[in-house]
């Protein structure tokens, strides 16, 4: 069994309670960090899986951009009220 085939079920199963961590926090702000986090996870597998390309746009837009938009999202809601 090479090493690639174990460390894809290790990545899928940190996926499914990443998933669950990101559904089940309540706090806007939090759930955004969290689904940072999960994206990362995502660029892990789909390097694991030989898809460097699609990890790549993880990275930039599942880590970084879509995080970031619902932070200064969550921050311009909360600086009108």
């Amino acid at each position: 069994m090479t090493p690639v085939e174990v460390l894809i079920p290790a990545t899928l199963t940190l996926l499914m309670v990443g998933a669950l961590a990101v559904a089940l926090t309540d706090d806007p702000a939090r759930q955004a960090v969290t689904l940072s986090a999960y994206g990362l996870l995502l660029t892990v597998l789909f390097v694991l899986v030989q898809a460097p390309d699609v990890a790549l746009s993880q990275v930039a837009v599942g880590m970084a951009v879509v995080p970031l938009l619902i932070l200064l999202t969550i921050r311009k809601i909360r600086s009108r009220r």
